[in-house]
């Protein structure tokens, strides 16, 4: 991420920040529109990243193209056309982005304690990992992108909250050339961020006792502060652990010791 992208994002977060009405559903449903008519029109795209534009101008191609939207997505979308980024293909994920802070937001201000959106979409990783005919159907890149969320929505009603629908719905109709478990995984990442949290992604043989999960959520928690732990179990990592904390990776598994030793063999 260059550092242009990385100052658009913090203007972003912190235009929501002061938007606090936007912290909707329907809010979060318009961006993601929002990001799939850009993404599907290179000219819209290439006018909105424009850095001689006047940003003024930018801003009066936002409520022009994105009139039938709501005045607090325009004004957000706004933002992002006004800040400069490192490539085009970065401010479409910046859009994407600021859909999924308007989601997790959208449940953080609600009664609904119930929702766990990262837990929701592990679960629905989980769910596609372990049917490759699944897998293929949401994520194909010759399949229909709107029967892929028409799937999603049937598979999901009444078993994940509207936000993950939404979301899920979103990413499997614009993956931006990502695989379904990077695009879920990155999603997981950036709502649990939104809500102050950390998720690890604990790679084992077999499952750990419950026991054993909290003992490492505690140790994990000295570095970085609250977290969620989701477990995945691969026996072919024989034994040991690996764990994943945003790009931070830590392996001790079994399999990473043999390979790494044959390596060493080898050379």
């Amino acid at each position: 991420m260059g550092s242009a992208t990385r100052e658009a994002v913090v203007a972003a977060k912190a235009a929501l920040a002061a938007r606090p009405a936007a912290a909707t559903l329907a809010v979060g449903d318009e961006i993601f529109s929002a990001a799939r008519a850009v993404g599907a029109s290179a000219q819209l795209l290439g006018a909105l990243t424009d850095t001689s534009a006047d940003p003024k101008d930018k801003a009066d191609l936002v409520d022009a193209v994105f009139g039938s939207l709501g005045s607090e997505a325009r004004a957000l979308i706004a933002v992002l056309a006004q800040s400069r980024w490192s490539a085009q293909s970065d401010f479409l994920e910046g859009i994407e982005e600021l859909g999924l802070r308007i989601m997790a937001s959208s449940v953080d201000g609600s009664s609904d304690s119930a929702i766990d959106i990262p837990a929701e979409l592990f679960a629905f990783g989980q769910l596609v990992a372990s049917n490759a005919e699944l897998e293929l159907a949401v994520g194909s890149k010759l399949g229909d992108p709107a029967a892929k969320a028409a799937l999603v929505s049937r598979l999901l009603e009444g078993r994940a909250s509207a936000q993950t629908i939404s979301i899920l719905g979103h990413l499997v109709r614009q993956p931006l050339g990502r695989r379904i478990g990077a695009l879920l995984r990155h999603a997981a990442d950036i709502v649990a961020d939104q809500s102050s949290l950390a998720i690890a992604t604990v790679t084992v043989a077999s499952p750990l006792a419950q026991a054993q999960l909290d003992r490492l959520r505690s140790g994990l928690a000295k570095k970085y502060g609250d977290l969620r732990i989701n477990q995945v179990v691969d026996p072919e990592l024989i034994g040991g652990v690996r764990v994943a904390v945003g790009h931070d990776v830590i392996d001790d598994s079994v399999a990473t010791r043999l390979k790494e030793l044959r390596l060493q063999l080898a050379g």
